[in-house]
This record gives C-alpha cells, structure tokens and sequence, in this order.
C-alpha cells in the first residue's frame, strides 16, 4: 500500500471528522477536491489513483492542477482558492504524519492563494424573476417541482447547499410560515416564506406525499437533488426564461444570483443591513456590505439629498396654510 492512501483515510476520518467535527458540507467540499486532484494526477502519471504517493503531489503539480482548474475547466480565481484551502489543509496534516517529506510539504503550502478584483454582485430584477419563475411546466411533477424550488430560492436567499438539504418536515406551514435549514458553520436558521410561497409549498408537499425526513425537492431517483443538478435546474430555466426577458441572456443566473436576488429585494423594501445578515445567516455584517455596494437606488437616493456646491440653503415653507396646519399635526 502506498503512503498516500492511509494519509487520506486519515485526514478525513481522524482529522476532519473526529477532531475537527466538520460538517458534511466541508467534508464533501474537501472529498471533491481531492478526487479532482488524484484523477488529474492519474492522468498525468499513468498511474491508478490508488498506486500514487505523496511524491507524485509536489508543488509543480499542485502548480498545473490550479492552472487546469482555470484553463480547462473554467473555474473561476475564488474556486481555484478554495480547491487550494483543501489541499493546504491536507498537507498540513500531513506534515506531522510524514515529516521526512517536510520539504515537499513546504514547497506546497507555500503556494499561495491568489489575488482577484472583487466584482459587483448580480442580482435579477422583478421581471427578470417573473419571467424565471413562470418557465417551468406545471403540467408536469418536476416542472412543478423547479417552480416551487426556485421560489424558495428567490424569496428565502438559501444557500445552494442549504436548498437541497431541505426536507419535507423543514417547512412549517400556517400562522409563522418558515422553512428551517441548518447552514454555514453548522448554525441552524428559520427564514419566513411569503403567502405566495406557503401555499406553493403546500400543494407540492401534498403533491410530494414524504415522510418527515424525506427530500423536500428529490431527483428522480428520490435521493437528495445534488448542487450540480440544481445549478443545471436553474441553468436551464434562465435560458428559456431569456426568451420572453432578453436581459437575462446578458446574465449568468445560478443558485448564488437567486441569493443576491432575495438580499436585493429585502434592501430595495427598506430592511436594514443587519437583519439581512440574519436572513441570509452571514457570520459578519461586514459580508452583507456587498448589497450597499451593488445597490444603486441608495446611492441616488443619496445624491438627490445632497445639495449642489454653491446652492443657498432654505429653509423649508410650505405652499397652503392648510397644509403647514395638517403637517404640524
């Protein structure tokens, strides 16, 4: 048996399970990483994946794998950092499991993660959501699966991992609609549905007929949806939706817009910026800054209250007695 293989059994099971206690969504992020990383080094090596060993990691392939995963695979800089967290922690680990390869290991952590201009958020306007939401076939199960999905998506601004985790007992239906989720960093979080909402859910979940701990939104084979095929779900509703909205056809819509899109609308109607951080289960106010950023409107508002340089200030008269007397009131 190779070096690497009881490495690997052991960082996810005694690292990552035992004495970090990492939820399952970090350990299906690092699980991906990693199979990405043996099958791109398998290919390269002519070796099986179960035949390599820590060697065969070094820090010039490490190096080509990132380039891979933006030249190849069309990953953008933020996933290209979080594939390289994933392997950073690994070889933390295994620096104190192999410190014969202490140089290597090295070699590899010193990579470093790389720097990128931080864009606006995209967000969909209400036609936009309008024209997305009525695409689905609701003559069929699964076109009225995706509608009620995407619903939740827009009004709820649940993370993609949180979407498809739901189950048929998270959503609490009558006085106090909710959907309960257990998100980011393990936090557990009820966000309020719309009526609108509540009642597609019923429907579907009556439609859906699932015991308690079943799939809110199953695939076809009635497992959990997997993030891929929600991302493929939304992919491809937004594509039929360009055709009645033409602006969506300048807009690449995924499972993160319907999120912005929920911030968006609770900042457009007058929410503040801390309740949107606990709608949206952000660990720091300071992430939910993005919206003020991407939000026009504040900033018109703004300039519309600021006087231009030179103009004299008044003081403000009303026009009608009557008027001063109503507003006096």
């Amino acid at each position: 048996m190779t070096n690497l293989a009881p490495l690997l059994e052991a960082f996810f099971t005694e690292r990552l399970v035992t004495q970090r206690q990492a939820s399952p969504n970090t350990i299906a992020s690092y699980r991906d990483t990693i199979c990405l990383v043996l099958r791109f080094v398998a290919h390269h090596t002519g070796k099986e994946p179960s035949q390599l060993v820590l060697e065969d990691l070094d820090a010039p392939c490490i190096g080509t794998f990132l380039d891979h995963l933006e030249a190849v695979r069309g990953n953008v800089v933020g996933t290209r950092n979080t594939r390289l967290a994933a392997v950073h922690s690994l070889f933390r680990f295994a620096a104190v499991r192999h410190p014969e390869h202490a140089n290597l290991i090295q070699r590899v952590l010193d990579i470093p993660q790389k720097r990128f201009d931080r864009s606006l958020v995209s967000f969909l306007a209400r036609d936009e959501v309008a024209a997305l939401l009525d695409t689905p076939d609701r003559g069929s199960s699964i076109g009225r699966r995706d509608r009620a999905l995407l619903l939740v998506a827009v009004h709820t601004g649940l993370r993609v991992s949180e979407l498809v985790g739901l189950c048929c007992q998270d959503v609490v239906l009558g006085t106090g609609a909710h959907v309960h989720c257990v998100g980011k960093g393990r936090k557990e979080r009820t966000t309020p549905i719309t009526k609108g909402t509540a009642k597609v859910l019923a429907t579907w979940l009556d439609e859906r007929a699932g015991e308690p701990g079943d799939p809110l939104f199953p695939g076809r084979q009635g497992h959990h949806l997997s993030r891929d095929a929600v991302e493929l779900i939304v992919r491809r509703h937004a594509r039929s939706a360009s055709d009645r909205c033409p602006s969506l056809q300048t807009k690449q819509v995924t499972p993160h817009v319907l999120r912005h899109t929920a911030a968006m609308g609770l900042l457009h109607a007058g929410v503040d910026i801390a309740t949107i951080a606990l709608w949206l289960g952000h660990e720091s106010i300071e992430t939910t800054q993005i919206y003020l950023h991407a939000d026009m409107t504040i900033k018109e508002r703004a300039l519309e209250r600021t006087a231009p340089a030179g103009a004299p200030l008044r003081r403000y008269r009303p026009s009608d007695p009557l008027i001063a007397f109503l507003e006096a009131l």
